[in-house]
């Protein structure tokens, strides 16, 4: 049996990442040269040259200055997904501003691609323990999937407890919301996250390519993300501390051909379609 995995782009620009907002703020980013649109093309011109389908978890403020590159994304047979509006940690927000944010961005995609939106990735990950209230909101905004949750500890978002495996779960108020976690593998000992990023650089490739073959081995999908900036060897560089440049530099370089290896070595399709596969969506 061939396990199909998804593989997913988070659609923000460089300066957009949380790592550096303690350096950028938000009102600024209209300053920044946008970088996104002609990296999310790179990205979509190499996973034609693999026959390969992505999910695309785009940011509002991206998909309000670029309608363009939103509608040919999914003219171009990909699933468009929600990143929410202003890639703030959701556990620094209010539940009203979250909500507000949440359907700002869905309604903004569904009028774009005129179809509709049915998964949802917050910024950086920050579902954690003290924000599992956004579920409830995600799933009453109308999203089918939620792929917000990283299994793992780390010092901005995780519930190292949390099912690994995409399952459906009951949100806190009670409502029925399916989860496609970010992936994990155990390997010497360890539950590492395996599920791209700055993990896909940091990692020998033989790291990443041994945890998501033991998914697979335990005839479980995988799911994949990157974002358009991490091929960008040319963007320009924030002054922020070594912990954020580190993050956000380390082995750019290496990105884009390891993600052309890992296209060869692996199966994928859109976030969606492996759901519907499991039978967790309605086909």
């Amino acid at each position: 049996m061939i396990i199909r995995n998804a593989l997913t782009v988070d659609v923000e620009d460089y300066f957009h990442v949380s790592a550096f907002s303690e350096c950028i703020d938000q009102k600024s980013w209209d300053s920044y040269p946008l970088r996104v649109e002609k990296n999310t093309r790179r990205l979509l011109d190499l996973f034609d040259l693999h026959s390969v389908k992505a999910t695309f978890f785009v940011l509002g403020w991206v998909a309000e200055r670029t309608p363009g590159l939103v509608m040919e994304i999914a003219a171009r047979g990909h699933e468009v997904a929600c990143h929410g509006y202003s890639h703030q940690l959701v556990y620094n927000q209010s539940p009203g501003i979250f909500r507000e944010e949440t359907i700002r961005s869905k309604t903004l995609l569904e009028e774009i691609i005129q179809a509709p939106v049915t998964g949802y990735r917050a910024a950086s990950y920050s579902i954690t323990g003290r924000s599992l209230w956004a579920l409830d909101i995600i799933a009453e905004a109308g999203f089918e999937y939620d792929s917000s949750i990283f299994p793992v500890r780390h010092d901005r978002y995780g519930i190292p407890d949390a099912s690994v495996y995409p399952h459906r779960m009951k949100t806190p108020n009670g409502s029925w919301l399916v989860e496609f976690p970010l992936s994990t593998a155990q390997l010497f000992g360890l539950r590492l996250p395996v599920a791209g990023g700055g993990y896909f650089r940091l990692y020998p490739y033989a790291i990443t390519k041994a945890g998501l073959n033991q998914i697979n081995r335990r005839q479980k999908p995988f799911i994949f993300y990157l974002h358009p900036w991490e091929i960008d060897t040319e963007q320009p560089k924030i002054s922020a501390g070594w912990k954020s440049r580190f993050r956000h530099y380390n082995n750019l370089d290496k990105c884009e051909p390891r993600l052309e290896q890992l296209m060869s070595d692996f199966k994928f399709g859109t976030a969606l379609g492996v759901l519907k596969g499991l039978n967790l969506v309605a086909e």
